[in-house]
């Protein structure tokens, strides 16, 4: 993997000569079979093939980046190949990396230690309390910061998977749909020029009315448990109640609010400052941003005691393999976006045709379900970003006239992405620890099964009503 990136930045320093991009009508449909591999790759390798996918992540990404930038810089030339390059890695990557980054570092510097008591109550409270905290410090870091005294206060009770298939449901996904800290999608728009509070406005009741029927489904269902089955088991609850409820590394929920006012410093400051880096122009406010979320990111390593990482089990595990797939994802996605940037003009007009009525005006309940479909299966950070570009990608049009088109299409990523163990990256992460503590989770089509008889009633609902 060291030897890619040396040949990456290699490469980029022989494309200082810029050429012009590509027009995406004369590109062929092929250029985006690499994208196609790595989702596939990250979706089929960890069932079929587990233990080489945790060993060789990093060189299957890296092949498949490789299998695009090589014959793309010997159709088109090493300038316009680095000058594409160059933009994926700085426009996007290097930005979304770096807030998931300090969110996960953030959040995984606050221990809830103690010992709770699962019930209906206090199980559906916590549930509330993690998708209320999804919009302020993402999916990751809300589950990541509470998944372990969630199984801790029900490690006493036979029934407990459908408590950890409800918070992936919740916490992991429908919860991070009000701001860009959310969730990875929302980012993305936010990047590509949609407003800070944008989704707040617009997606604030589509997430109240998931929220609150799922929360309500989940009560039901656990006192149902409850009552039928742990209430009459006595057994001894294997988590002491000593040492005391309190939290570790409180100092983390400061350097989170400096998180969010960075983000929104970036999308309210404006000074009109760009430094060119081989074509691509990297604007004063993003870079001071993300200077300011590395520093973030240290000084949450250096302030959090060790006693608090220790007891989260805290491991660079899981940002790291984001790390690398997304750095395949975003080189492999260009053509792509660029083929759905030329519309009915390109490769993909059947697409277009598929969620546009015959006066070429989208259809916006064919958005919900397009995007919310491919997120379940892929993830749907880069499916966000194929359908904001395939509707347009001018964020002014798609923040006003198009609003509702824009709403689908985000509601879409980020609420299905619950359907499935890969929909989201954090669904994967709360089922292997819940799964370490002896929680013995559904397979990937079990899992499949509870999203099918929940989620898919409530989505339908929830397009009929909203798009």
């Amino acid at each position: 993997m060291r030897r890619f990136f040396a040949g990456v930045a290699a490469f980029i320093a022989a494309s200082a000569a810029s050429a012009a991009t590509p027009d995406g009508a004369t590109l062929s449909a092929a250029w985006g079979l690499p994208f196609v591999g790595v989702l596939l790759s990250i979706a089929v390798f960890p069932l079929v093939a587990p233990k080489f996918w945790h060993h060789h992540f990093g060189k299957i990404a890296a092949a498949w980046a490789i299998a695009f930038l090589a014959p793309f810089a010997f159709a088109f030339g090493f300038g316009t190949a680095g000058g594409v390059l160059v933009h994926a890695l700085l426009e996007e990557y290097v930005p979304f990396i770096i807030l998931l980054a300090a969110l996960y570092t953030v959040a995984g510097g606050i221990c809830v230690r103690g010992n709770l008591h699962g019930s209906a109550r206090l199980n559906t409270g916590l549930l509330a309390l993690g998708a209320a905290l999804a919009s302020i410090m993402g999916t990751t870091g809300a589950a990541m910061l509470l998944i372990r005294p969630l199984l801790r206060a029900n490690d006493n009770r036979k029934h407990v998977v459908h408590v950890v298939v409800f918070f992936i449901f919740l916490v992991a996904n429908a919860g991070g749909s009000l701001t860009p800290l959310g969730d990875p999608p929302l980012f993305l728009g936010f990047l590509n020029g949609i407003g800070f509070f944008w989704t707040t406005l617009h997606l604030a009741l589509p997430m109240l009315f998931v929220c609150a029927v799922l929360l309500a489904v989940f009560y039901a269902l656990d006192h149902y448990y409850w009552r039928r089955h742990d209430a009459k088991r006595a057994f001894l609850d294997p988590t002491p109640d000593t040492p005391p409820l309190g939290i570790d590394g409180k100092i983390n929920f400061a350097l989170l609010l400096a998180i969010v006012a960075l983000v929104l410093m970036s999308g309210i400051w404006k000074p009109g400052i760009a430094v060119d880096v081989f074509g691509t122009q990297v604007q004063l406010q993003n870079l001071v941003r993300d200077v300011l979320l590395a520093a973030v990111l240290l000084a949450s390593l250096a302030l959090t005691p060790k006693s608090a990482r220790a007891g989260n089990a805290f491991a660079w595990a899981p940002i790291e393999e984001v790390a690398k797939l997304f750095a395949a994802i975003f080189i492999t996605i260009a053509p792509v976006i660029m083929i759905l940037r030329a519309g009915e003009g390109g490769a993909f007009a059947g697409i277009v045709n598929a969620v546009s009525d015959a006066q070429g005006k989208p259809i916006d309940i064919a958005y919900f379900w397009a995007t919310g479909l491919l997120s379940s299966f892929l993830d749907n950070a880069p499916t966000y970003l194929v359908f904001f570009n395939l509707a347009g990608g001018d964020p002014q049009t798609l923040m006003t006239t198009d609003a509702t088109t824009l709403a689908a299409i985000s509601a879409g990523a980020v609420f299905m992405g619950a359907n499935t163990y890969i929909g989201n990256a954090p669904n994967f992460m709360v089922k292997a620890i819940a799964e370490s503590r002896g929680v013995r989770m559904p397979s990937f089509f079990g899992y499949m099964a509870w999203s099918g008889a929940i989620l898919l009633p409530l989505f339908a609902v929830m397009g009929w009503l909203f798009f």
